[in-house]
């Protein structure tokens, strides 16, 4: 068990084989040793077996929260999903924001491990240290939305108020490979196929009740210090501001006009880096700006909720009506973001900024990842301009009807075409010869961000642990915003240190759970005094700084072990020497991929890829067989993806 302030020391683990539902404590080693949420979650699926299918009863699916959640730190209403990804086979961890997590603790927990498959349909209710499975076979096939009101009703909660859900669409029921789970503000768990596992264990949802219960900090005094030197610095980031900062004003989407005037903005499945060099090669009718934060802003802006004790309500709701095939469509949803317009836009083809909002709230519905969903659409896009979906189906760049019905018949499988895009990029550059059209990185579609621009971006889509992302170690920070200090975004030299620094610092905010956001006004050292004061403990930065770096080699050599290695630290072809170079602010411009990997595997001690024997004996990873690599000159562990 664990004293550690911040704890709950409590931690269900549910099988739904038999339904039986046990209940254990933190270990508090591992509580130090990997501090919570996405470390704590990850080690649980390690323990569970590196080698489990990710769609068999034996995977874990872990919803875990962490010492700083639901507390009075800023930005605390995070929640960790981790578990093995059905898309990449590696070990994955997604996360949302909202209410989920804070009232997960405030419920009495730490975390739910599901393991097993129910042999029917069910919802799971967590309230008061206890968790109750109920029957959800009304509920099999229904949209999110649908659900969400209807569970509402049943456990008689109120959302605003006292409760929380997390649950999938068909798209996790049907067993597509990058389905999600959402929540009730429309936030999801996006990346990796969370969704997809938790629709293969015939769970449809986790719904959560509980009044406000936050913890108190271990030791006061120094949690106070801490806390107030975080909110000064976040008043005071031209980043985070309330109500004047750039996210705070504009969302994420704040960066689609910037990365446009960069030339950073992968459009047409990537063959351009910004919506002006497309618009002046073809002379096609599309603008980056149509879909920004600021357009979004002055006309379709109707609410800005915030997360639990978040001062910096980045989320922009917004409202449209539209006509789509002769209906007239109102939708209002809370999750116009910069991923997703990108995807679903700029990445497709088209500016429409009313149809993008369209299909955000389809993909939120239905339960499929936005970015991946896009991206699958543009890589179809593609395929069908070059002949390779001959017999299956056909989508042309920027058909925005035909991109809304596909959401749907993406997550029920309806059509040949459809099923083939719910496989996600690998299988479907496998089946037709079609790798050259694939955006992906270990099977997971890169995000908005143009690796011949922001070369940090590159390499950090090359190593992330859990396929492509921008949020293992988000370098843009620096690149645009100059946060710590400011680098230049075509410079590849040093990226690679930077890269797994920034992996290492998001591994801890992962883990504490709080938002990455924070990051752009806070730093390890409020980062230190918050854990302390919360916990009890005395750390330095160096220790905690050590529990990050822990962390991101814990998740590495779980892929290793999995046949994962130097070469699946790779990029879409298109981006490096011999690719397509990047246009207009970019002329020229390609990403040096093996230039920043030697740097960065000798920044990390890996060989190839690979963690050695040696780093896991340096941090303390005594689990598992180790890889049997040597960082003297040892081979890497091979084998495919």
């Amino acid at each position: 068990m664990t004293e550690l302030g911040g704890f709950q020391d409590r931690v269900a683990r549910i099988d739904l084989s038999d339904g039986e539902v046990a209940y254990e404590s933190i270990d508090d080693e591992d509580a130090k040793k990997y501090i919570g949420a996405r470390g704590l979650g990850v080690k649980y699926v390690f323990d569970q077996g590196p080698d489990v299918d990710p769609l068999e009863p034996d995977n874990l699916l872990a919803f875990m929260n962490g010492p700083l959640s639901g507390t009075q730190v800023t930005m605390s209403g995070r929640i960790a999903v981790c578990t093995k990804s059905p898309l990449t086979g590696t070990v994955t961890d997604s996360h949302h924001g909202g209410w989920s997590g804070a009232r997960l603790k405030w419920a009495g927990f730490d975390g739910l491990l599901f393991e097993g498959q129910a042999d029917d349909p069910v919802y799971a209710v967590v309230e008061d240290g206890e968790v109750e499975l109920r029957d959800a076979s009304h509920l099999w096939g229904e949209g999110f939305h649908e659900t969400r009101d209807t569970i509402e009703e049943e456990v008689e909660g109120s959302y605003g108020k006292n409760l929380s859900i997390m649950g999938i669409g068909p798209g996790g029921e049907n067993g597509v490979k990058y389905a999600c789970i959402m929540n009730e503000d429309d936030r999801a768990s996006g990346r990796g196929g969370t969704g997809c596992v938790m629709g293969s264990k015939n769970l449809k949802a986790v719904v959560v009740k509980s009044t406000t219960k936050m913890p108190k900090p271990a030791d006061p005094e120094t949690f106070k210090e801490g806390h107030q030197q975080a909110m000064q610095a976040i008043r005071e980031s031209e980043v985070t501001a309330p109500n004047e900062g750039g996210l705070s004003m504009y969302g994420t989407n704040v960066l689609m006009n910037i990365g446009e005037e960069m030339d950073g903005l992968p459009t047409k499945n990537g063959r351009y880096t910004s919506t002006k060099s497309m618009r002046e090669a073809e002379g096609v009718d599309i603008d980056a700006e149509r879909v920004s934060g600021e357009n979004v802003r002055e006309n379709i802006l109707v609410d800005e909720p915030t997360c639990h004790s978040c001062p910096v309500a980045c989320k922009k709701e917004v409202e449209v009506t539209a006509m789509h095939k002769g209906e007239e469509l109102n939708v209002r949803t809370e999750s116009y973001e910069y991923e997703s317009a990108y995807a679903l836009g700029p990445n497709s083809g088209h500016t429409d900024r009313d149809a993008v909002a369209l299909m955000i709230d389809r993909c939120n519905d239905m339960g499929v990842d936005t970015i991946d969903t896009g991206n699958m659409m543009a890589m179809a896009m593609e395929m069908s301009e070059e002949g390779k979906l001959e017999g299956v189906g056909e989508l042309e760049w920027g058909d925005t009807e035909t991109m809304i019905d596909m959401i749907e018949r993406i997550a029920h499988r309806e059509d040949n075409l459809a099923d083939l895009l719910a496989e996600g990029p690998r299988r479907v550059a496998d089946r037709k010869d079609a790798e050259e059209n694939s955006l992906a990185v270990k099977g997971q579609t890169i995000a908005a961000y143009d690796p011949r621009c922001m070369k940090g971006m590159g390499i950090g889509y090359a190593t992330s642990n859990r396929g492509a992302c921008h949020l293992r170690g988000y370098t843009p920070a620096a690149e645009i915003l100059g946060i710590p200090e400011k680098v230049d975004p075509y410079e590849y030299e040093g990226k690679g240190e930077l890269t797994a620094q920034f992996q290492d610092l998001h591994a801890i905010s992962d883990s504490f759970d709080i938002c990455k956001f924070n990051a752009f006004a806070e730093g390890i050292e409020e980062y230190v005094t918050q854990y302390n004061g919360m916990t009890g403990r005395d750390v330095t930065e160096e220790e905690l700084l050590e529990a990050g770096e822990r962390v991101y080699n814990l998740e590495r050599y779980y892929n290793n072990l999995n046949g994962f290695d130097g070469a699946d630290d790779s990029l879409p072809a298109r981006f490096l020497e011999d690719g397509i170079r990047g246009q207009g602010a970019s002329e020229g411009e390609y990403c040096e991929l093996e230039e920043m990997k030697a740097e960065y595997y000798d920044y990390r001690g890996w060989v190839d890829g690979v963690v050695p024997d040696e780093k896991l004996d340096e941090l303390g990873i005594d689990l598992g067989p180790g890889t049997g690599v040597s960082g003297e000159g040892g081979a890497a562990v091979s084998g495919d993806d």
